[in-house]
């Protein structure tokens, strides 16, 4: 039997999208071509692979035994054939992109490219927004890195905590709590603007209150950092940010920060990337380079 091993990278995506449609998407294929791939997989195991429950494609017992398997020989395959010569920065053209909260890309977007484009004056650089919702961008190759605070769930997505930060409250200097230390009644007695690319107008701070039995006005939110941080330099308004992540734009509206007066988690910095990637070594070196800026400030001093 002669093996086509472009079949085992179609049974990889389609066990891995769960659909014909977003295996397709992921191979740069026609849906009708990917069925009819699945349909040589099907005559070449003897399985279904697939069977339609309601709307939905439910794996067969063979498609998840064999899973992990597949998706393992498919990444040791493209380690094998990845070329193995030395990465020549000096000529790579490659746009990458990046998708993570304003925060980070506001801390770190200008040092990132400036550092990158040293070793690799061809490269370009694309920031994303942070998506509303999670979303499968990695998986589907639109987006190369992640950064967040959430730690992937899907086996197929690889993730490397990089640093921490932790949450300040920011308000102006003439504020009538700037000049004093900030217990938590009094913050909770403040009027508030937070941080919600959904609108939202209640985050975990407000859990944390609640278990004091205290509650905070929020008057307001804003869809990122730099506005919500805005909001607090024309008003009386405090807003919570990561300290590291926004110093540079605390200083330049010159806001006070002081420590928050109840006990949150400090936040993880997240990178996270399609294991398919691991074997690309420009992708290796995009890491290295985001790792390296985001030690700038996760290894100011102790959190």
């Amino acid at each position: 039997m002669q093996l086509d091993l472009n079949l085992l990278l179609a049974l990889d995506a389609l066990l891995e999208e769960g659909s014909v449609g977003g295996a397709a998407r992921r191979m740069h294929v026609t849906s009708p071509a990917m069925s009819r791939t699945l349909g040589r997989i099907r005559d070449l195991t003897g399985d279904a692979i697939f069977v339609r429950t309601g709307r939905d494609m439910t794996p067969t017992p063979y498609a998840l035994a064999v899973r992990d398997e597949v998706h393992a020989i498919v990444l040791r395959t493209q380690a094998v054939l990845a070329q193995r010569d030395a990465l020549d920065l000096s000529r790579l053209e490659r746009v990458f992109t990046l998708q993570c909260h304003d925060a980070i890309a506001t801390a770190i977007g200008a040092r990132l490219l400036a550092r990158m484009r040293q070793a690799a004056p061809r490269v370009t650089l694309r920031l994303l927004a942070e998506a509303p919702t999670d979303t499968s961008d990695l998986r589907q190759g639109n987006v190369d890195l992640e950064l967040g605070a959430t730690t992937p769930s899907h086996r197929d997505i690889a993730h490397q905590v990089l640093g921490q930060d932790r949450l300040v409250v920011a308000l102006h200097a003439r504020h009538a709590l700037a000049g004093r230390k900030l217990t938590a009644r009094a913050y909770a007695d403040a009027e508030h603007v937070i941080v919600s690319r959904r609108g939202r107008l209640r985050d975990p701070v407000d859990d944390v209150l609640a278990a004091q039995g205290l509650s905070r006005r929020v008057a307001a939110s804003a869809p990122t950092s730099a506005a919500a941080l805005r909001f607090a330099s024309e008003t009386d308004l405090l807003v919570a940010v990561p300290e590291r992540m926004c110093s540079a734009t605390l200083k330049a509206l010159r806001l006070k920060s002081l420590p928050m007066p109840v006990s949150v988690p400090a936040l993880p910095i997240v990178a996270a990337w399609h294991r398919r990637h691991e074997p690309d070594r420009a992708h290796g070196w995009l890491r290295q380079q985001v790792q390296a800026v985001l030690a700038e400030f996760t290894t100011a001093g102790p959190l």
